[in-house]
This record gives structure tokens, sequence and C-alpha cells, in this order.
């Protein structure tokens, strides 16, 4: 059995924006992202909205692209992780750079899948650790917060977890 292994390849800078055309918005002294109405005039300003997409080449192909995401915030990069507290999932935000090499399985790799085969514009990013828990937003109050999410059969479609870019 041959472990995985990803080299970075590419890195894209992007907004992700979910189905209601919102954009996602880092805030890491929170640790939280959201999805949020923003202006063009903010998107501009584009502290914590853009991302880099890091694209990393790898041993298995068939699960989907493995990225890995950082974001820039008042002079600070952070990378997106998934950490296991209380027995649940949980996106997080730290402090550092995404490695150029990761040598076997890693809490920041997901693998972007096309939505849905009609949909070639829209993402989904399913985490590498944990198969059938992708990224997707889920409603907290007034908040639309990014989250991991199970999906309970291979065939579903759930808009919370489409991405575009």
């Amino acid at each position: 059995l041959e472990c995985d292994a990803f080299c970075k390849e590419k890195t894209l800078q992007r907004v992700l924006r979910n189905v209601n055309s919102q954009l996602l918005v880092a805030r890491p002294d929170l640790n939280v992202a959201a999805f949020e109405d923003v202006t063009d005039q903010e998107i501009k300003s584009g502290n914590g909205m853009q991302f880099n997409i890091h694209c990393y080449k790898t041993t298995t192909p068939s699960a989907g692209l493995p990225v890995a995401f950082s974001v820039q915030v008042a002079d600070k990069s952070y990378y997106l992780c998934c950490e296991k507290e209380c027995g649940k999932m949980m996106i997080r935000f730290r402090e550092g750079e995404v490695p150029k090499d990761i040598p076997s399985e890693s809490n920041i790799i997901f693998f972007k899948r096309t939505f849905t085969s009609c949909s070639s514009r829209a993402f989904k990013f399913e985490y590498s650790l944990e198969r059938g828990m992708f990224l997707a937003f889920e409603e907290e109050g007034s908040l639309r917060k990014l989250t991991l999410k199970k999906l309970t059969r291979e065939d579903e479609v759930d808009e919370t977890m489409k991405l575009s870019f």
C-alpha cells in the first residue's frame, strides 16, 4: 500500500462564494470563517477574503485534486485545517505557511471535486482524512459559518457544500 504524498504544484488566488453569492471571509482572531454579503469596495481591500488555493500533485489522483487553503489577514498568513474538538471536527485557522511538500496524511488537505457533473464551475471539497466529510456552511444565528458536514449518501446533492470561485 502506497501512502499519499503531496507536492505543491501551483497556487491560485480566489474569492470563494456560496450558493447565495456570499463571500467567504476569514476571521482567524475568532477562529471562524463565514459567508457574508460584501461590497466591491470591501473585496478590493481583500482582508481575509482573498484565499490562496494551493494545488498539490499526488500519488493517488483518483480522490480529486488535493488543495490546501491559506489567507492573509493584517500582514499575517493563516492556513485552514481541521481539528477534533470534543469529538466534533472543527475548522481552524493556524498562523503560518502551507508546506511545499506533505509526506503523508495531513489535516490541511481537501480533495477538490466538481459539485455535480452538469455544474463544472462549482466545486465541493472533501476532507482528506475523513471520507464523506465536506466543507459546507451552517446557519448559526445570523452567521453562515464554514464547517465540515457529512454527506449521508454518495449521490446526495447538498447546496450548502457548493462553492465557486
